[in-house]
């Protein structure tokens, strides 16, 4: 079965879950010649190791709490926090609470 993306001009829902957080699922939101967008959904303890994307990327906590690492050190993410990550660098996401965040990538490099 197909990954459904949102259409352009379609209204995409990136409010907290809050309730539904316990079962909510990572899902992509939509994918476009530029930019993807998803929203990240981990429970306290989980994790994605380390990786790096081919494009600029930036990742809002919605609500919890993440711990990025980067190869600069850790930081905290909290509600309404943005991060900014350059294209190749390094990271890795842990949540200390049960989370959810927007992630947006560019796709093309130049």
């Amino acid at each position: 079965m197909a990954l459904q993306h949102s259409q352009p001009g379609q209204v995409i829902d990136v409010a907290p879950l809050g309730t539904r957080l316990r079962d909510g699922k990572t899902s992509a939101l939509f994918k476009a010649g530029q930019l993807e967008l998803a929203r990240i959904v981990l429970r306290a303890g989980e994790s994605m190791r380390e990786h790096q994307a081919p494009g600029e990327i930036t990742l809002q906590c919605l609500e919890g709490l993440l711990e990025l690492s980067t190869p600069t050190g850790t930081q905290q993410l909290r509600p309404g926090q943005l991060i900014h990550l350059l294209k190749r660098e390094p990271h890795a996401l842990k949540a200390i609470e049960d989370s959810s965040a927007l992630l947006t990538m560019c796709l093309r490099t130049m």
